[in-house]
């Protein structure tokens, strides 16, 4: 279990879950510069916004290989990410029900947030809604996690959370 790692790993994983979120966090940050975090605005910055006269910054629809790039791009970099906090989230103790939903929600979400932005710049203007909604339950589960896992290897000694 995490709270029994030498000491010398605990640092190591702690370091990286902090420097990680720091990456992690700034991405959302980033979306919710370029999209409003809201669905039109994600619909506005991948399908553009050239037929709005009162826009203040004029956006153009992504072409293939920019979309191509980016849902690649990102299933890669957050399958990983989530397979390391997933890896670490499974040292730690707590009841193995909200682990395995806390290991597997994310990968979901990662599909449905980036195959959903690929699929609204495709026209279907409805999944902006499952984007925001997976990309918000992705956030969510990262959180949960690392606090788990900062917690745990930070504070407690022995944690009886099964």
């Amino acid at each position: 279990m995490l709270h029994t790692f030498p000491k010398e790993l605990k640092i190591l994983l702690a370091v990286f879950i902090i420097v990680l979120s720091v990456g992690f966090y700034t991405g959302l940050l980033f979306v919710g510069e370029t999209s409003s975090a809201n669905p039109n605005g994600i619909e506005e910055q991948y399908l553009g916004n050239e037929d709005n006269g009162e826009a203040t910054v004029m956006k153009f629809k992504k072409n293939e290989r920019q979309m191509l790039t980016l849902v690649h791009g990102h299933i890669l970099s957050m399958s990983i990410i989530f397979f390391l906090v997933g890896l670490i989230l499974s040292t730690t103790k707590l009841s193995r029900r909200i682990k395995m939903i806390l290991i597997i929600e994310p990968f979901i979400s990662v599909l449905l947030t980036f195959g959903g932005i690929y699929f609204l710049w495709k026209g279907m203007l409805w999944m902006k809604y499952i984007v925001v909604i997976s990309g918000s339950l992705m956030a969510l589960a990262y959180t949960v996690s690392v606090l788990i896992i900062l917690y745990q290897l930070l504070v407690s000694r022995k944690v009886n959370l099964s």
